[in-house]
């Protein structure tokens, strides 16, 4: 797994079993680890890989990262999304190191997972850029403390410090990217004052530009005196179209948003009084008619990119819309991956596997996306060759086998048709879901055309 050269192990031995354990998830994602190592030995050799406390868990990530931003520096804009999902282990009471992630602490425990995914414009995963795992201490979460004490607690003591993180750790990054620009993507969440602040006033490293779902109805200077008043009333700009992915509880759909935008000063907040107005640019974009039952679509998302014609103010609610991909990484993650399932002693041990399985996660998605961008890409840069084969057998019975391998897209079709994917035309492309499936059964193909050629020339 190239992915995995150059990490910086305090053993060469560590690193061939980091590469083989990474192999092994990739070529099953849905599998556990017994199922993903088979032998014994190699089992064995995971489960003590898992357990090694000289492993830390960024060092495992960081030469993914130098790929992903080698792969960055060939785009003149990346999207690094970030965005907090909880991963539940409720059902393994047992493992050590775990916190609460609801109100009900005693039954509801877990990890949080902060992850920052590079994009391109076309939404292309580049790779992952950050990831931390933190634990709520399950002895002070939940206690009754006032509003007041709570406003006054340092923003490093908060939970929501992690946005910051994140805009730090892509300020350190933009300096090896100096031609690209780089735009930190967040939801309604990273509506934090300290975050436009640190981007607008950046200590250290190149700009990185801010595009933020506003969740606070912040005062503004102008004759509205709040921000989504003051929104409200500027012309319409424009129309645009977008698709709308399903959701629990609703389908797909095709939308037209009304697009306004306008350049805002916001005053610091009440609690930051003597703190500087910052001046950012606002977007909105509302829906025009919404499905019945179905919440309208309102996006209010702050800037500090200048947004100065409608084609801009459509370029950034696009830019926006790529966001959905992470909560797909995520949703890989736990229901490919199966984090959830993992079956480890201590929180430090699942913080290990996490960073392989984020890694598993995004390649998956790259297959699809790759097979979308670049069809006519031969399917050998990306399976092994038993693999490309047996799939053209399979999917081509009684047919001699070709001495090129199919295109990428072909095989990616293929692939997802093992994983349940039907294909025909009206069906668009196989998604990640069918993707990972079909991979578990293409591994299990390969092994026994492997099996089967070998008992052939014995």
């Amino acid at each position: 797994m190239k992915e995995f050269s150059g990490a910086g192990f305090p053993d060469c031995r560590l690193l061939k079993r980091a590469q083989l354990i990474m192999t092994q998830f990739a070529k099953q994602p849905t599998a556990s680890i017994p199922q993903a190592c088979g032998r014994w030995a190699d089992i064995k050799a995971a489960y003590r890989f898992f357990d090694n406390n000289s492993i830390d868990p960024q060092t495992l990530l960081e030469p993914h990262r130098r790929a992903t931003v080698a792969r960055m520096q060939e785009h003149d804009v990346v999207l690094a999304v970030q965005d907090t999902t909880s991963l539940n282990y409720s059902t393994h009471p047992q493992t050590r190191g775990l916190g609460p992630i609801s109100n009900n602490k005693d039954k509801t425990i877990g990890l949080f997972l902060h992850t920052t995914l590079a994009l391109s414009v076309t939404a292309e995963p580049l790779g992952v850029l950050g990831a931390t795992v933190n634990v709520r201490d399950p002895l002070s979460f939940g206690k009754r403390r006032d509003s007041q004490r709570r406003n006054k607690t340092p923003l490093q003591d908060k939970e929501s410090q992690r946005w910051l993180q994140s805009l730090s750790l892509c300020q350190d990054l933009a300096c090896v990217c100096p031609s690209t620009t780089l735009v930190n993507v967040a939801d309604r969440e990273g509506d934090i004052y300290e975050l436009f602040a640190q981007a607008l006033n950046p200590q250290k490293g190149r700009p990185v530009h801010l595009l933020v779902r506003s969740q606070h109805n912040r005062k503004v200077e102008g004759p509205y005196g709040f921000l989504w008043n003051q929104l409200s009333q500027q012309p319409l700009a424009g129309t645009m179209q977008i698709k709308v992915p399903r959701q629990p509880g609703q389908s797909a759909r095709t939308t037209i948003l009304e697009i306004r935008f306008g350049e805002m000063t916001l005053c610091a907040p009440c609690l930051k009084e003597g703190q500087p107005s910052l001046k950012v640019w606002a977007i909105q974009a509302r829906e025009q008619l919404s499905p019945k039952g179905q919440p309208m679509i309102l996006w209010r998302l702050l800037t500090t990119l200048p947004v100065q014609s409608a084609a801009q103010a459509i370029e950034k609610v696009v830019w926006y819309t790529r966001r959905w991909q992470i909560e797909v990484m995520h949703k890989v993650l736990k229901s490919g991956c199966k984090v959830e399932q993992r079956q480890l002693e201590s929180a430090a041990r699942l913080k290990r596997i996490l960073i392989m399985d984020l890694i598993v996660a995004w390649r998956v998605m790259l297959l699809g996306q790759t097979a979308r961008e670049r069809p006519q890409e031969s399917a050998d840069q990306w399976l092994l060759d038993s693999e490309w084969k047996v799939l053209w057998a399979y999917m081509n019975p009684n047919q001699p086998l070709p001495q090129q391998a199919p295109g990428l897209r072909q095989a990616v079709r293929w692939i997802g048709q093992l994983g349940g994917f039907i294909g025909r035309k009206s069906d668009g492309e196989p998604g990640p879901i069918v993707l990972w499936r079909g991979l578990q059964r293409l591994n299990d193909l390969a092994r026994t055309w492997e099996m089967l050629k070998n008992v052939g020339n014995a």
